[in-house]
């Protein structure tokens, strides 16, 4: 009978090994030169596991962080840290150590010894070739946006972590045609879809999908599908392997790109473990966020895993290092308390390699107004029974009644668009909130005010029509001036002009006025004299109202205002354009 014993299995391997693995050639001369030498189980199951590993010769220095450093200079009494460690082969690597064949200061002789993956700087990988921007002449990629998509292009597993407003989505489509995937797949919130494949539609005419509800196809380029819905398609449940089930990771994915990926930070939410599942069958991931850690290390750990940080290779260790984390009894079970933060500067250094973030005040070619549509997709029978009775009554009026008259009745399909906007507008400002920043937001109508100021009644302010004098300049000094108010909520009209906000570097216009002068107007209140950032300004559209063709038109006649009459009246041209379009 053949015998399993690891000790014997082991010797028989290592008097045949002709291999190149150093500390299995040290094993074999002791056991040749010495009748008392047997091999532990450690060293059996080694030789066993890694008799047919070829080792990868390196020959280079591999630098060390500090606290590993600290160690070795501990350990062997040294007069202070090594910086490095001479590689000269990689004999094998578990999950969480590599074997090396090498030497920490320049007088020790060769031997092998374990470093964990988590004491060695990775390297920052750089792109091997040029990239030929010229397809993209259409809208170029700023400076600061190429840095960004050859960042990606180097690293298969990467985070793009850049301030909001700096363009990461432009950067993450050019990068993803410039990779030479096939087959991509976006995640993304429900409202950003849109903008996806519009942004994707810029710069290329391949074919893409938005994934609703169950529908799936497989003939598209692009995948483009929500958080929400990825359970349609998949599950981590290992006994449900119908295709059914399946259907993301049987399809091929070559690249996925994760738009707002902190709302995968949380390890233990469902959507988190499914994404996870999903991400770990894709062979480039790329993570965008403008908040990779939210306000807490913990919630950095999931992304950092996703792109395979040697960090993460132990939850304990990295809990314990960076987030000041304890256990403590809650009855007869531990739990571990992860809601701190330590060691920033040194989680900062050793994860600075597989992420990009840049703040708007570190770049230096963007404009001092940034101006960003966002397209989204209103589910409403409201709004379609009123556009019915709007289009009836006017086609039945067209020759008795005036334009105005006919765009003040408007006002209602308005209103309903401006009302359903409101969550929308609150997932930005939460965004630019969580990171502390101030955001002002104007809208055309009392109801939708009320809605806003309700949300975020203990930080926020509001000015309207309503208010007096003292009581308008009262909100304004308290957004200038109070740390505790996030949020300046205005009537377009009334907030709009004579007043200053530059405590804000962020506009959201929820819903439209039909005058461009407003909206310019109301755009500077934070870009005015004592703005040190870039402003940005946002604009989000229902693409399916007739919100999108006022956006359009107003686009269009911005910087010509006398072709659109001030004082609530309109213009004939422009009255004449959106009636058209409408009609």
């Amino acid at each position: 009978m053949e015998t399993k014993i690891p000790e014997i299995v082991g010797r028989e391997i290592l008097l045949a090994y002709a291999g190149s693995n150093n500390h299995l050639l040290e094993l074999k001369k002791r056991l040749l030169e010495s009748k008392h030498f047997s091999l532990s189980r450690t060293q059996a199951d080694y030789i066993i596991k890694n008799e047919k590993t070829i080792p990868k010769v390196a020959r280079k220095k591999v630098k060390l962080f500090s606290s590993f450093a600290d160690k070795i200079m501990l350990d062997r009494l040294l007069p202070k840290p090594p910086e490095d460690i001479w590689v000269e082969k990689l004999l094998c690597e578990t999950d969480k150590a590599y074997h090396i064949w090498g030497k920490v200061l320049e007088s020790d002789q060769m031997h092998s010894f374990w470093v964990p993956k988590m004491a060695i700087v990775q390297e920052e990988k750089k792109l091997d070739r040029e990239i030929d921007y010229s397809p993209y002449d259409v809208r170029p990629p700023m400076e600061h946006q190429k840095t960004a998509i050859e960042k990606l292009l180097a690293n298969d597993k990467f985070i793009l972590a850049d301030d909001m407003g700096l363009g990461k989505t432009t950067a993450a489509v050019i990068g993803s045609l410039e990779s030479g995937a096939k087959k991509i797949l976006i995640v993304c919130p429900a409202s950003l879809k849109i903008n996806w494949e519009r942004e994707i539609k810029n710069y290329t005419d391949r074919r893409i999908l938005l994934i609703e509800g169950k529908k799936w196809g497989s003939t598209f380029d692009y995948y483009i599908i929500n958080y929400d819905i990825l359970k349609n398609f998949h599950t981590t449940d290992k006994s449900e392997d119908s295709e059914a089930y399946q259907l993301i990771t049987n399809a091929g994915f070559d690249l996925a790109i994760v738009d707002e990926a902190h709302y995968i930070s949380n390890s233990t939410a469902q959507r988190t473990k499914l994404l996870n599942d999903i991400l770990s069958k894709i062979p480039k991931v790329w993570l965008l966020t403008g908040t990779p850690m939210t306000s807490r290390p913990i919630n950095y750990y999931n992304l950092l895993k996703i792109v395979e940080s040697p960090l993460t290779l132990n939850w304990q260790s990295y809990v314990f290092r960076y987030c000041a984390g304890y256990q403590f009894r809650v009855g007869n079970r531990k739990v571990w308390n992860t809601s701190g933060a330590s060691n920033l500067d040194e989680l900062r250094e050793k994860t600075k390699n597989l992420v990009l973030r840049r703040m708007k005040t570190d770049i230096l070619d963007l404009p001092e107004k940034i101006i960003t549509p966002v397209y989204l997709e209103l589910q409403s029978r409201f709004y379609d029974h009123e556009l019915e009775d709007f289009i009836r009554i006017t086609k039945e009026k067209r020759n008795s009644e005036s334009v105005s008259v006919t765009l003040n009745r408007l006002m209602k399909l308005r209103q309903l668009i401006a009302i359903e906007k409101v969550p929308y507008t609150c997932e930005f400002i939460d965004k630019f909130v969580e990171q502390d920043k101030k955001v002002i937001v104007f809208t055309n109508f009392t109801a939708s005010l009320d809605m806003l100021h309700e949300k975020y009644k203990k930080n926020s302010v509001i000015l309207d029509g309503r208010m007096s004098k003292e009581k308008r300049q009262e909100s304004v000094d308290k957004f200038q001036n109070n740390d505790k108010i996030k949020i300046f909520i205005s009537n377009i009209k009334a907030g709009g002009v004579g007043i200053t906000l530059t405590a804000a570097e962020t506009v959201i216009m929820n819903d439209l006025s039909f005058v461009p002068a407003d909206h310019s107007q109301a755009e500077d209140r934070a870009y005015r004299y004592g703005q040190k950032n870039s402003v940005l300004v946002y604009y989000p559209v229902f693409e399916n109202t007739i919100e999108i063709q006022v956006y359009n038109i107003l686009q269009k006649k911005k910087g010509i205002i006398d072709q659109v009459m001030g004082d609530g009246e309109y213009s004939d041209t422009f009255a004449g354009e959106l009636l058209k379009n409408l009609l």
